[in-house]
């Protein structure tokens, strides 16, 4: 039986167009690869980036790139991360709130947002 839960995810990334589209969109893919979600089972994905990131909102970002499920139908949204000093700089997280079958969850920390969490590395 699927019950709903929420995955996460962060990627560290250049503050340009291209840059942004391509780790928004590697760091989903793996985050529904893992999670072995297919399109219906999403319910919502919501992006929090740090005060640098500027050139483009990510949930554009992961409508405008290539992505191995079809997330046109999925609710989308973008806010600022609070600012907290000593944080990390140019960072995109996400929740990805989906059914799943009753299984551990794989977060997924890309591109040096690893050290947000390092008890979800395995």
């Amino acid at each position: 039986m699927k019950k709903i839960q929420a995955i996460r995810g962060a990627v560290c990334s250049e503050n340009t167009r291209e840059a942004i589209i391509s780790n928004v969109c590697e760091m989903c893919n793996q985050i529904f690869m893992q999670n072995m979600l297919l399109s219906e089972d999403l319910v919502s994905i919501q992006f929090s980036v740090t005060k640098d990131i500027t050139k483009l909102n990510p949930a554009s970002a992961l409508r405008l790139g290539n992505t191995c499920i079809d997330v046109r139908d999925c609710a989308l949204f973008c806010c600022q991360e609070a600012e907290i000093e000593g944080g990390m700089n140019n960072v995109i997280r996400v929740m990805v709130t989906a059914y799943l079958e009753n299984k551990e969850k794989t977060n997924i920390y890309l591109n040096g947002a690893e050290k947000l969490r390092p008890d979800y590395i395995k």
